[in-house]
């Protein structure tokens, strides 16, 4: 029990050494033993990754799961060190309602066979986000994660040891500096020759006594500095390591970053693919369906009645009526050379991807050129005929974006 109240009082000495030299140094009423600017240096940059690093997990967690909510959720399980329920994506609850209204809706209509596609095409979408939240954050948001709860913990701890560490330091000099400056006040009272016919030439014996102890308490102080020291510079060359590591963790954090990139283009090239194959099934259903829409545009069959503007008519595709009866295969075969295009319902159109013509009667496409098309009463919705200079052929749908 006697060690601990002596352990405790030498703390709480030290504590309330601690707390006045910060105090008289926040009132510059004390000298604060600065470090070199490479170490500043050090200590910046540090407190950036760490800021940055924060800031790039929080805004990754909310990319890959909105919901805050369930963010909240996820913690307290990671907390609790119990494993995170699975949860269904948006997608996947998207497909699972579409397919249930396409069940009540009934699944042998136009609508209700429509539905089932999409659902199918969302499922496999909420399934590729599933795949892709489960890869960033294994190979991205872990690693950040512990760089925060592991290795800059360390750092944060080290330093605030350094931090006490140079307030030692510095009160040991204070200190050291009020000894040599009383020594040297009572040396100077020591020095002068009594005049022992005084009544009262005890003062000289007490000023040589006084000299004589604070003489003993510079050496003490001396003796605390040097140990004060030894122990800042220890503790900085410890620090000044573990800062230096930071490089190492910029180089971990830049393949985790890769990682996350590559995770993140399978993600959006799986996207892509289910929703182009997606697209295709819907313009030949729709086809099916609506026999001489123009798939691919958003704008009107025919222009209303109403509108009488002869931009709004030419902008507008043809479109073969519902009861029109289409020409036989055999007829329709026409060279494309000889066909000539419509006097209205040509439109321009951007490529979009690089396209190799299957045979003679097609046109092959290059990323980004501009081409002029138009479709046939009766062609296929997914395809229209290309125009390039004096080249003409057929092109698919899906790899043009039609323009006004």
């Amino acid at each position: 029990m006697d060690f601990n109240m002596k352990k405790l009082a030498s703390d709480a000495g030290i504590f309330f050494t601690r707390a006045v030299q910060f105090t008289e140094e926040k009132f510059g009423q004390a000298e604060k033993t600065e470090l070199d600017a490479h170490f500043e240096n050090l200590l910046a940059r540090a407190d950036s990754t760490k800021n940055w690093t924060e800031r790039i997990l929080r805004q990754t967690e909310v990319l890959l799961q909105p919901n805050p909510s369930a963010r909240v959720e996820e913690f307290l399980y990671e907390k609790l060190d119990r494993k995170v329920p699975s949860r269904v994506t948006n997608g996947e609850l998207l497909a699972q309602y579409m397919a249930e209204a396409a069940s009540e809706l009934g699944p042998s209509t136009p609508y209700g066979k429509t539905l089932i596609k999409v659902s199918e095409a969302e499922k496999r979408l909420g399934a590729a986000e599933r795949d892709f939240i489960h890869t960033a954050s294994l190979s991205f948001l872990t690693p950040l994660r512990n760089f925060l709860e592991g290795d800059w913990k360390t750092i944060s701890k080290e330093r605030r040891l350094l931090q006490n560490r140079r307030l030692d330091l510095d009160a040991c000099k204070a200190r050291l500096k009020k000894a040599k400056a009383a020594e040297a006040k009572a040396t100077c009272e020591g020095d002068t020759v009594p005049d022992f016919q005084e009544t009262r030439p005890r003062n000289y014996i007490l000023s040589a006594s006084a000299s004589a102890l604070w003489n003993d308490e510079v050496d003490k102080a001396e003796q605390e500095l040097r140990v004060a020291q030894t122990e800042f510079d220890r503790q900085a060359e410890v620090t000044r390591l573990l800062l230096e590591g930071i490089s190492s963790t910029h180089v971990n954090h830049l393949r985790c970053l890769h990682e996350f990139v590559k995770s993140q283009t399978t993600y959006y090239a799986q996207c892509y693919r289910h929703m182009l194959d997606l697209q295709k099934q819907l313009g030949s259903s729709q086809g099916a369906i609506f026999p001489g829409t123009f798939v691919g545009t958003t704008e009107p069959a025919s222009p209303p009645l109403s509108s009488t503007s002869p931009t709004t008519t030419a902008a507008t595709m043809p479109v073969v009526p519902t009861g029109a009866v289409l020409a036989p295969p055999e007829e329709t075969a026409l060279c494309l050379e000889e066909v000539a295009p419509p006097a209205s319902g040509t439109r321009k159109a951007r490529v979009l991807y690089d396209y190799e013509a299957a045979d003679s009667s097609e046109l092959a496409l290059l990323a980004d050129e501009l081409i002029t098309v138009y479709s046939l009463p009766g062609m296929d919705p997914d395809w229209l005929i290309g125009e390039r200079g004096n080249k003409k052929g057929k092109v698919p749908v899906t790899y043009l974006e039609l323009l006004s």
